[in-house]
């Protein structure tokens, strides 16, 4: 008989593959444009940022109006809880992707072979530079990539 008892832990193990119909273009956009996407309390935070952060914020979907603070040399995303942005969902791997922040000062996203893959702007990536207005899908989640304004500074 192969009965599940509560401890078995297999079934959170998981990772389940989604259909990517909701892939869309991200229209081609001047950075300053991207702020008006924000709500005032979300602007005033990205345009406050240190000079060495950025930031995700979810304009849409799961976790719409959740914010990522980007300020460390390696940020980790995935469904790991131990992850620096912890995205609680099947369609997330454990370990889905990275951002790193290189020598020049450019973050770049990298997928970490996750099952259902990372996508900026809907192109599917295994490594891409992130600039302000790019989105980050992550499973189910879009995350809107912004930088700090470094002339501003």
């Amino acid at each position: 008989m192969n009965a599940h008892t509560p401890d078995d832990h297999s079934a959170t193990d998981l990772t389940s593959t989604i259909h990517l119909s909701s892939l869309r273009a991200v229209p081609d956009r001047k950075s300053d444009d991207f702020l008006e996407l924000l709500k005032e309390s979300d602007r005033n935070v990205v345009e406050g940022l240190d000079p060495e952060s950025a930031m995700f914020v979810v304009l849409s979907g799961p976790n719409s109006g959740a914010r990522y603070l980007l300020n460390q040399e390696v940020v980790s995303i995935g469904r790991e809880t131990a992850s620096a942005i912890f995205l609680d969902d099947i369609t997330v791997s454990r370990k889905h992707c990275q951002i790193t922040l290189g020598a020049a000062g450019v973050r770049t996203i990298s997928d970490l072979n996750s099952l259902n893959g990372t996508y900026v702007n809907a192109i599917a990536i295994s490594s891409s530079p992130l600039k302000t207005g790019d989105e980050v899908h992550v499973g189910k989640f879009r995350l809107t990539y912004f930088e700090a304004n470094k002339g501003n500074k």
